[in-house]
């Protein structure tokens, strides 16, 4: 099997801190574009445009505009793990901490150009979901690892299958108010939101399996 590392990258990456920078510039007017406008109307003509660099410099880095919207996708990606990361990092040393931390960080990262980010997933839906997939399975890490020390508290018969099934909800019930007609827009109903997710992943965390209920 062929580990990910030896795999071609899906675009020319940079060698040095000055094409670093202009890459970042490249991908930060593609994001902007296509928030403000959808994928389709991102064209690299526009893109070299809003980032102040000739259209060569975009064809030196990408193929086409596919690869563009690849480099645009990881970039997202990357950015709500770091986000993630940083939030779990600042939580409160508890379970209800780490469960508030994590519903917070995600209903947050996917609001960040919430149109945007579930067109780019169905933009890649017919490719290889690689890169999503490791993203979910690096932000369901990071609870688990910072959840770890208060796992005696969850009352449930398999704590890390709780754990995992709290973490799907809550990246479930996130991800669904992105792409919802009626999303919680605005902070303070967005912060409602993330409360009320928070709290019900609490309580399944801290109620005893049925089977143990019935029991007594």
């Amino acid at each position: 099997m062929t580990d990910e590392h030896d795999r071609p990258a899906p675009y020319r990456q940079p060698q040095q801190a000055r094409s670093a920078a202009t890459l970042a510039r490249v991908l930060r007017a593609a994001e902007e574009i296509a928030a403000s406008s959808g994928l389709e109307e991102m064209t690299i003509t526009g893109v070299a445009a809003r980032a102040g660099v000739s259209v060569g410099t975009i064809y030196r880095r990408f193929d086409d505009k596919e690869q563009l919207i690849t480099a645009l996708t990881e970039r997202m990606l990357e950015r709500r793990e770091e986000y993630v990361t940083e939030q779990l990092r600042k939580a409160e040393p508890s379970l209800p901490g780490v469960m508030d931390a994590y519903a917070h960080a995600l209903l947050q990262s996917f609001a960040d150009h919430s149109n945007l980010f579930p067109e780019l997933l169905r933009t890649r839906g017919t490719k290889p979901p690689d890169r999503g997939a490791r993203t979910i399975t690096e932000i369901h890490r990071l609870l688990l690892d910072a959840a770890a020390p208060y796992t005696d508290e969850i009352r449930r018969s398999d704590p890390h299958k709780a754990l995992d099934t709290a973490a799907r909800a809550i990246l479930g019930a996130c991800f669904h108010n992105s792409v919802r007609p009626d999303p919680a827009t605005g902070e303070a109903a967005q912060r409602q939101y993330a409360d009320e997710l928070s709290d019900m992943a609490i309580a399944y965390l801290l109620t005893p399996d049925r089977r143990d209920t019935d029991r007594n």
